[in-house]
């Protein structure tokens, strides 16, 4: 089971919801009664299951109290996700968006339900654990990353979704900015991986399909290690494609400070690790990723931000979920790793 009850703080009024699925998705939905659960695992936004007799649909909206400015955004992951399942089948098909805040307290959307295992901090059981298995597994992340790259987004209608022109300095900014948004005291290393990473922007291989948080526990796999959904495009954009393997490659560095949080280094960091990924990609693609240690950087700084984000939404009282009541301790290290990279 990959559901639970709804959490107290983070119920909602399901006779409404049910009543707008009704009304929106009346062939899908039926009339069997609907019952709503929670898909826990996840530390950002909620996600629920909607069960109307054997039909299942999956609800996504943002987190509860204030939100950082173009995060946790539904319409954007909605926008994507209508249309891109049809060049990337990993993608779950998004079937409406709700921005109407009075249904379900803030915007949302419905997509189809996917089923598999999500690997998190433990090896799903059931499920082969060997090292080759692993393995195995590790490779088909990278390739999938590598494949969305590679999507035509200008077919599906998503030329505009972002800017590509100056995107990665942007990045860098705009992390900065959440970083001093969210902060609770100084941190020095923080300030200085900012500084490292403007004073040494690099210029861009191609303009592509950014996930812009690719991870394993962003996706699901099956029994034969097949990665069968990828989630969690709220973030998504057009840019520079080795911003989205930097961001991998820092959840994936195997133990010390990005396994706080990410199944990539906990379960495959002894299987794979970044050399074998950094060369998997590029064959596949074809871009050049000789300075692709920048770009490790960037992704343990924003990783860092994320942390913080999350930490004092439970400092502020936003959320009553312990599990990230410790979280703040793990942004110092992180930002320490990212200097050294640099």
């Amino acid at each position: 089971m990959d559901t639970a009850p709804i959490r107290p703080d983070e119920r909602f009024d399901e006779v409404r919801v049910a009543a707008y699925l009704r009304k929106e998705l009346p062939d899908i939905v039926g009339d069997a009664p609907i019952r709503f659960e929670q898909f826990p695992g996840g530390k950002a936004n909620l996600t629920y299951l909607a069960r109307a007799g054997s039909t299942e649909l999956v609800l996504r909206r943002p987190p509860l109290g204030p939100v950082a400015p173009g995060a946790h955004d539904m319409s954007r992951e909605y926008r994507v996700l209508s249309v891109l399942h049809q060049a990337y089948p990993r993608a779950p098909r998004a079937h409406v968006l709700c921005e109407d805040p009075d249904v379900m307290g803030k915007p949302f959307f419905v997509m189809e339900r996917r089923t598999g295992h999500v690997v998190r901090e433990a090896w799903p059981e059931g499920i082969g654990a060997d090292d080759r298995f692993r393995r195995t597994v590790g490779e088909n992340l990278v390739d999938a990353l590598a494949e969305l790259h590679l999507v035509d987004h200008e077919a599906l209608g998503l030329s505009d979704l972002g800017r590509p022109d100056g995107f990665v300095g942007r990045q860098v900014a705009g992390w900065a900015d959440r970083w001093n948004r969210a902060k609770d005291h100084e941190v020095p290393a923080m300030a200085e991986a900012a500084r490292r990473l403007a004073a040494a922007v690099p210029e861009p291989q191609a303009a592509t399909l950014l996930h812009n948080d690719f991870k394993l526990d962003n996706t699901m796999i099956d029994e034969r290690g097949a990665i069968v959904a990828v989630f969690d495009w709220d973030m998504s954009t057009t840019g520079d494609p080795l911003v989205d393997v930097g961001t991998t490659l820092a959840y994936w560095s195997g133990g010390g400070v990005a396994s706080f949080a990410a199944a990539d280094a906990v379960v495959l960091g002894d299987v794979i690790g970044p050399p074998d990924i950094v060369e998997r990609y590029a064959d596949a693609t074809g871009f050049d990723l000789s300075g692709i240690d920048w770009y490790r950087a960037l992704g343990l700084f924003r990783i860092a931000v994320i942390v913080q984000q999350i930490y004092i939404r439970w400092v502020r009282g936003q959320t009553r979920d312990d599990r990230f009541s410790r979280l703040g301790e793990i942004v110092p290290p992180m930002a320490a790793a990212a200097v050294d990279l640099l």
